[in-house]
């Protein structure tokens, strides 16, 4: 097979990406021998089912990692994004887990979640330009 020039795809199809993750946990289980992957969402909607807030992640090998976390802007600080964690805390440690992991850029909620009893163990500057990125992690019972 013959690599030429690569077309960018900036819209590609869901199960093209899919399939990236799909080939990935394959390779990651064979490697580790830990096949447990799991993804894990929770969802907040309303009387329409329109989604007002949610979470997404998966766990695997005795690790929770929270991928996203979104709350609708007119719900935020009324205590839905503290629901979520804890749910999602409480599925992790269900399923086995010893620690949930994050990330979060320093305009978004780096602040929300240490007053949840997450740790920062890095920060990444210039991610995106004239911001950071937190790491954090919260080890569970």
């Amino acid at each position: 097979m013959e690599i030429g020039p690569l077309p960018v795809e900036t819209h590609p199809t869901p199960a093209d990406v899919q399939f990236l993750e799909d080939r990935l946990h394959e390779y990651n289980d064979a490697q580790t021998g830990i096949t447990d992957g799991r993804l894990l969402a929770l969802f907040i909607r309303d009387e329409q089912h329109t989604i007002q807030a949610g979470l997404a992640g998966w766990t695997w090998g005795g690790c929770c990692y929270i991928r996203y976390l979104w709350v609708h802007a007119d719900l935020r600080g009324q205590g839905y994004g503290t629901h979520l964690m804890q749910a999602a805390e409480q599925e992790a440690a269900a399923r086995g887990c010893h620690q949930v992991l994050l990330d979060t850029h320093s305009f978004q909620a780096s602040a929300f979640y240490q007053k949840l009893g997450y740790e920062v163990f890095a920060v990444l500057d210039e991610y995106p330009r004239h911001h950071q990125n937190y790491y954090l992690r919260k080890r569970l019972p």
